[in-house]
């Protein structure tokens, strides 16, 4: 087993990639590094000196991006029988992602899919920053919220969470696929209040469903089959009320064999790329800002654009 405890990362991830790619998907890999808990307070890159001997110290999140980056998940660290070092292990994953399926777009999100899996309430990287989201527009000062694109339901089962007052809210949830609709409306079959929809957000107006107080769309509106700049211009004027507030979401991640990976990607290249992400952030700033309202924008593994009117 190599011992990377006094190896610079530049050397470690270039073995790494280059054993990776001879193993099938599912193998794991082992390697020794020193033991991250021997010390606190500590930047990695710094020299740890055991017996006269100096080693390279790195916390537990740089073998975790590292794991990341090299198409792998990090299963648990072992520690060896000198503490002061521990074996690091890693499983490369499959492709197994709702991205690379090859379905009807219906289905690619509905009940059943692998994109149905996925519950991010449970990822720390999407609710710290959507409920920090809803803090920020002032959730208890809200009557109607709409949800463009719900798919199952979570950012509704949050607020159910965290709304002092739930059962007063008017919620209403749109998507175009029936069977995300169904699993969403078995959640809230005990809540009046919530209404559900399978319908086509391109043609919000024909629903004549009034104006909201709070507008929200996580990982939707850039969708292939919609106009986004056009659409978001439309729902600030047609259905947002003056006094709204919007939270936007774009996931800045993928989704693959049970991980969050960081960092969006597009078809044609190998790595993350974020330009059409900045882009489409971007525009919704400028724009809201132009509708005066208040404008931030924060996350990480999502992006998200938090809008409060200052009208």
């Amino acid at each position: 087993m190599q011992n990377f405890s006094q190896t610079l990362l530049l050397t470690i991830e270039n073995q790494l990639k280059k054993e990776l790619q001879t193993k099938p998907a599912k193998e794991r890999l082992s390697f020794i590094v020193l033991n991250p808990d021997i010390t606190t307070s500590t930047y990695n890159g710094n020299e740890i000196i055991i017996e006269n001997e100096a080693y390279i110290y790195r916390g537990y999140k740089t073998w975790l991006d590292l794991a990341h980056q090299l198409g792998c998940r990090m299963l648990t660290p072992k520690l060896l029988d000198d503490a002061n070092f521990v074996t690091i292990v890693y499983e490369k994953l499959t492709q197994d992602s709702f991205h690379a399926q090859n379905v009807d777009v219906e289905e690619k999100y509905g009940e059943g899919s692998i994109f149905s899996a996925i519950h991010k309430n449970e990822e720390a990287g999407f609710l710290h920053y959507f409920n920090e989201a809803l803090q920020n527009v002032k959730l208890s000062s809200r009557r109607r919220i709409l949800n463009l694109g719900i798919n199952s339901g979570d950012e509704f089962e949050l607020i159910k969470k965290v709304a002092d007052d739930f059962s007063e809210l008017e919620l209403v949830g749109i998507d175009y696929c029936a069977s995300a609709i169904e699993s969403a409306q078995k959640k809230f079959a005990n809540d009046a209040n919530v209404t559900l929809l399978c319908a086509d957000i391109n043609k919000l107006d024909e629903l004549k469903l009034g104006e909201f107080d709070l507008i929200i769309s996580i990982g939707t509106l850039q969708s292939s089959n919609l106009e986004y700049n056009k659409l978001l211009m439309s729902i600030v004027q047609n259905q947002l009320s003056r006094t709204g507030a919007m939270i936007l979401g774009w996931p800045n991640c993928r989704w693959r064999d049970g991980e969050m990976i960081y960092g969006a990607k597009m078809k044609n290249y190998s790595f993350s790329e974020m330009s059409n992400l900045y882009k489409d952030v971007n525009f919704a700033k400028k724009y809201l800002q132009q509708k005066k309202f208040r404008v931030t924008i924060t996350g990480k593994d999502y992006i998200f654009v938090t809008a409060t009117s200052i009208k």
